[in-house]
């Protein structure tokens, strides 16, 4: 295994798309430079627009063929290019019945040297069945968007024991309902760099600073905002099999038309690796993120717990699960009371893997969210049936 087969693994997790299911399907290595993808697939989602009542449950029908190409090109420099179409075909969806989403990904890595590697990956996505839908927004809302994401990522090690990154992400969203974009279009940058100190081979101490940057398509002048973080923590391989990672630190944000505010970072990671084909990861966050009511709130405070697992019981037949929940707090414009939102999402699938090109899956996905405000409240159940075939 080359130099570049080892950063791409290291480094996809900044590269996997949205799946159509929360729970992860296993993908299997056909050990080819260039793949094709057909999957197929029925389900039924019980509240396909997120409404907080009167629900429009539907049958779907979903055709997504996908073409990938991961290659080294030269010991140093890797590139991956894939297009994803998706077709879904609703029986009782009100307006339009066939929904077309898109994706494109590009990934550009390149190793100066053992140490010093630079990451570049590009993605866009245009969802018109989007997997997490916004709640407190009107009734039957067709929630369609574009999104359009560049990650840059340089590292690279000063002496044996200190190495320094540096981290800049931009972030477009586009709606297409024009209610939802004049409220939510918008574009999010973030700088960072930071280092590490080797403590001991298994052990490093790191320091982190980030800048970002909010700007609205429209209105930005009562919702845009910058936040500057700092942060300190650890990154720790208990065993070959375990890892994890530890930040805190402090936001302060600063609201362009409203009071600023400071609020700690919490970011906690593990993963255990505990059989082949078998991992069971966890964490906890707590941070500042985006309202989907920016006429009432400027942002949301948001403790999000998750698990996640895969376990194979055989090689062919693998089960995989995720499990969110987050207790969080829209933080209200002046004259505006906070608002207390609970949001749990969860997913199930099982696996089965006949041979390497076909994997057949079945999945369950659950979203809810309780809220002080009835306008926010969300019931939503998918259940579906998938088979996938790669060569």
């Amino acid at each position: 295994m080359n130099l570049f087969r080892v950063l791409f693994a290291g480094g996809v997790i900044i590269a996997v798309p949205a799946r159509a299911v929360y729970a992860p399907i296993p993908e299997q290595d056909l050990g080819k430079d260039l793949t094709f993808t057909f999957s197929a697939g029925a389900s039924h989602d019980s509240n396909i627009f997120g409404s907080a009542s009167k629900a429009i449950g539907s049958g779907v029908f979903m055709f997504s063929p996908k073409v990938a190409y991961n290659a080294s090109l030269t010991a140093q420099t890797f590139l991956s290019l894939s297009y994803q179409l998706t077709l879904d075909h609703f029986e009782r969806r009100p307006g339009d019945k066939t929904l077309d989403s898109h994706q494109f990904l590009v990934r550009a890595a390149h190793a100066f040297s053992g140490t010093t590697t630079l990451d570049v990956v590009e993605m866009f996505q245009l969802s018109r069945n989007p997997e997490s839908l916004l709640n407190g927004i009107p009734l039957n809302t067709d929630q369609s968007s574009q999104r359009n994401e560049v990650d840059g990522h340089f590292s690279t090690n000063l002496t044996a024991k200190i190495g320094l990154s540096l981290k800049a992400r931009t972030v477009y969203y586009n709606y297409r309902n024009a209610a939802l974009g004049r409220s939510l279009d918008r574009i999010e940058n973030l700088f960072a760099a930071s280092a590490n100190y080797a403590i001991r081979p298994e052990v490093k101490a790191v320091g982190e600073i980030r800048h970002q940057d909010i700007s609205y398509t429209h209105g930005g002048s009562i919702k845009d905002k910058t936040s500057d973080f700092i942060m300190g923590g650890a990154d720790y391989e208990l065993a070959k099999k375990v890892t994890t990672t530890a930040r805190f630190g402090a936001e302060w944000r600063h609201r362009d038309a409203e009071r600023s505010t400071t609020s700690p970072y919490i970011e906690l990671t593990a993963k255990y690796e505990y059989a082949e084909g078998s991992f069971l990861t966890g964490g906890y966050m707590y941070t500042l993120e985006e309202a989907s009511d920016t006429a009432l709130f400027t942002d949301t405070k948001v403790n999000r717990l998750f698990v996640g697992m895969q376990h194979a019981f055989t090689p062919l037949i693998v089960a995989s699960g995720t499990f969110t929940y987050e207790p969080s707090e829209l933080q209200g414009r002046r004259g505006q009371v906070n608002i207390a939102d609970d949001t749990i999402r969860a997913g199930v699938s099982l696996s089965y893997l006949p041979t390497k090109n076909w994997t057949i899956s079945v999945s369950y996905d659950d979203d809810s969210v309780t809220s002080a405000s009835k306008a926010r409240n969300l019931s939503r159940e998918r259940v579906g049936l998938n088979a996938t075939y790669a060569f």
